[in-house]
């Protein structure tokens, strides 16, 4: 999933919520939504659920609400696995080698990996950053997906959006080979360590503390696997808290890092997804919002898991909603309509995509 549409329930939910100022208007009895968010965690049979508000460029509260596991309290630093919001953490940190001038955009991708299953495709010589970013590959969201299990140009790079996990990782690799090192490394040194996000990890090892992890469940509440995934992947299963991503998300709305010139090529819209919605570079956009706004967002969906964030990078505001259910998403568009002042237009403009 790459944004928040073909959500159900909501009209039911609100109306048992009722009317709610939101955060932008005036302050929020936070005590309030602490009962009101448990009662709709009960009836979406979602665990936990963290939530981070952004307000003024800075991180103005966190709560995290629900339970771990069966009488075992969700706390404050609970490790989510955040599924595809992966993806802009890995962008950023492309994003940030670009600006210091030690990665290109538009660079071929073949001067430091091949994939195997494409290496008698020409196309592959003209696949960019640029591509990966913005979706453009030309590969399907991955290469089980095909009927020969292996990685195919589904059209020229460049030409058109299309989804594609696979695309991140064809770009993982060719980072890793320049570089010489993996992309846990490569981010702890580029993003990870300068942001202070010390909770925060591509893969699983002995440093993660189980005992804060948000284990995911089905859509029954039943346990699922914890998937220990001991390589990095620069599409999935990133984890960290709703701290360490709130400072990612600061750090972005506050310019990344990054320089004047790839910042505006961050958030220009490089393809057009579908008539209200565009990608930027790592991060899908809406423009034309009320008040002059426009939003960068993103969403994640693995078993067990559903996530989001939506940046509003003119007024410095921002949203991050962690879920360990496969129902998450039910509590993720309350939350947005509830949280933020320009949700139910957000929302709206989605579902008429």
């Amino acid at each position: 999933m790459h944004c928040l549409r073909n959500l159900f329930l909501v009209s039911i939910l609100f109306m048992m919520s009722g009317a709610i100022a939101t955060a932008q208007q005036k302050e929020i009895s936070f005590k309030d939504y602490e009962l009101r968010i448990n009662h709709w965690l009960a009836f979406a049979r979602v665990p936990a659920v963290g939530i981070g508000i952004i307000e003024d460029g800075k991180l103005r509260k966190v709560m995290v609400y629900g339970d771990l596991r069966k009488d075992e309290p969700a706390p404050y630093n609970t490790i989510f696995q955040v599924a595809s919001l992966t993806k802009p953490v890995t962008a950023m940190v492309v994003l940030r080698l670009v600006s210091m001038g030690k990665w290109q955009l538009d660079e071929p991708l073949s001067h430091y990996w091949v994939d195997p299953d494409v290496l008698n495709d020409p196309r592959h010589l003209m696949l960019t950053t640029r591509h990966v970013l913005s979706h453009q590959t030309g590969f399907d969201n991955w290469r089980w997906n095909n009927k020969s299990k292996k990685l195919v140009f589904n059209f020229e790079p460049g030409t058109k959006f299309k989804y594609s996990g696979e695309g991140f990782e064809y770009l993982r690799h060719a980072l890793e080979n320049k570089f010489s090192m993996s992309l846990d490394r490569l981010a702890d040194s580029v993003l990870f360590q300068p942001l202070e996000m010390s909770d925060t990890r591509y893969v699983w090892d002995n440093r993660i503390d189980q005992t804060r992890y948000a284990t995911p469940h089905d859509t029954s509440g039943s346990v699922l696997e914890i998937p220990k995934n001991t390589e990095s992947s620069a599409a999935d299963f990133l984890k960290t808290t709703i701290e360490d991503y709130c400072k990612f998300g600061i750090a972005v709305i506050d310019g990344a890092g990054l320089s004047t010139e790839v910042y505006n090529e961050m958030v220009t819209p490089q393809v057009r997804v579908n008539k209200n919605e565009t990608f930027g570079l790592g991060w899908d956009i809406l423009t034309n919002l009320s008040n002059g706004e426009y939003t960068i967002f993103h969403t994640g969906s693995d078993a067990g898991t559903r996530t989001a964030v939506i940046l509003l990078p003119r007024s410095k505001r921002g949203l991050v909603v962690f879920t360990n259910g496969d129902n998450g998403n039910k509590l993720i568009e309350l939350i947005v309509t509830e949280y933020l002042d320009l949700g139910n237009e957000i929302l709206i403009k989605l579902e008429g995509n």
